[in-house]
């Protein structure tokens, strides 16, 4: 079988790497894809390494991270990228690379160096509108000319990419839509993929009931005390003071309900912000969990909640946390106005919309909370594993690589 190369800019040793990058890599070597991976890999994370060295060592990944420069903004991304070209261009000298798998538009950039350098096929996985992602997030204010200037590029190098690439990997059908008919105006290779869920570790049998035990005692669980409950990061895209004001809503009608928040992120964030809305210390839990640990967690909890900024680029997106609590049979409940959410919640009655346009939306949701509460678990996992399965997304990449290599 031939060599890929897959490289990311997102770490293997954060969340993320492990959720949405090393599950499929893992996948695509068991069907006998010889993979190398580069990834930028944050120095603070270095306890990690261990874990993600056993990883790939067991799936015959071949890994290779360099250290992810933060600072300054821009030129600190610009040496990452020479380094990765750099690292790229002498794995393929001794490896001899078929393809090569770029996450996102930073690594992109090294797929189309290397295609123009090498004549290799690259594969963009876009993960969505990223510079608009950004612009969207406040994370580059284009008032000032520098990011302005990396915007413009980025929006010029997007179009370049779905153009150079053999194939296109889109995270929602709704991004596939505005790439087809707006940005090309012409068809081209295109495959969507979701954030895919592994259904096996999300699933009854790798809940450890023992630990779910301890983790009532260790969260103050009395008998009577229920949970709902947000997963992931905190930052940038996820409405915070909006899932709180819903809680609070909430334990108006429902008072024995507790909030917890499974995030990295600093727990002050959260209790800051629940401080100014009045809700009481004590209906709030924030705690920290291993990817290994969260089905123990999902066991506890009666319904999940997300809400994410809507904008443009969230069209493109797919959020991880919405498959893997499915998968566990875990009503959600979610904002409308992101990537294919609001179709997959319907198609699949595997929870409830609030539009945070409308004013009432949320008291019109908690009215409906018993019926939410009472979803059936099973076919809200069918629901998972029809949309948002790993295996199928593995088989739907393996396709995909077979297909570059037909037409090489």
């Amino acid at each position: 079988m031939k060599n890929i190369l897959y490289i990311s800019y997102d770490g293997m040793t954060d969340p993320l790497g492990q959720s949405q990058v090393l599950p499929y890599l893992v996948g695509l070597s068991e069907k006998g894809w010889r993979v190398t991976l580069i990834s930028a890999d944050k120095p603070e994370r270095a306890n990690v390494v261990p874990l993600i060295e056993g990883i790939c060592n067991k799936a015959g990944i071949d890994w290779h991270p360099i250290s992810y420069t933060k600072k300054p903004p821009v030129l600190s991304t610009w040496l990452d990228i020479r380094k990765i070209l750099k690292l790229a261009t002498q794995l393929h000298k001794e490896k001899q690379f078929s393809i090569v798998h770029c996450r996102s538009y930073i690594s992109a950039l090294v797929g189309l160096k290397l295609k123009k350098k090498f004549n290799l096929p690259f594969l963009f996985d876009m993960r969505g509108f990223w510079a608009d992602e950004r612009l969207d997030g406040g994370i580059w204010n284009v008032e000032n000319p520098l990011f302005q200037t990396v915007y413009n590029f980025f929006k010029k190098k997007e179009k370049q990419f779905l153009e150079e690439a053999a194939y296109t990997v889109s995270l929602t059908y709704k991004a596939k839509d505005i790439i087809v008919n707006d940005i090309l105006g012409a068809d081209l290779p295109i495959e969507v993929i979701p954030c895919c869920a592994d259904t096996k570790h999300f699933s009854e049998e790798s809940v450890d009931y023992q630990e779910v035990e301890r983790l009532k005692k260790r969260l103050d669980l009395s008998s009577g005390d229920k949970l709902i409950a947000y997963v992931g990061s905190l930052g940038t895209w996820y409405l915070l003071n909006e899932m709180l004001v819903f809680f609070k809503l909430l334990t108006q009608k429902y008072p024995r309900y507790k909030f917890l928040i499974l995030t990295l992120d600093d727990p002050s964030l959260v209790y800051e912000k629940a401080k100014f809305l009045k809700i009481k210390e004590d209906r709030i839990i924030v705690r920290s969990s291993t990817r290994a640990e969260l089905p123990n967690y999902m066991k506890l909890i009666k319904c999940s909640i997300f809400f994410i900024k809507s904008s443009f680029s969230k069209q493109a997106s797919s959020p991880t946390k919405m498959g893997e609590l499915m998968s566990m049979g875990v009503p959600v409940i979610a904002n409308e106005g992101v990537g294919d959410s609001t179709e997959v919640i319907k198609r699949y009655k595997s929870g409830l919309l609030v539009d945070l346009k409308e004013e009432n939306s949320m008291q019109k949701t908690i009215d409906q909370f018993d019926k939410l509460v009472s979803l059936n678990k099973r076919e809200i996992r069918k629901g998972a594993i029809d949309f948002f399965s790993l295996e199928e997304g593995v088989n739907k990449y393996d396709s995909i690589y077979k297909k570059i290599l037909d037409e090489k």
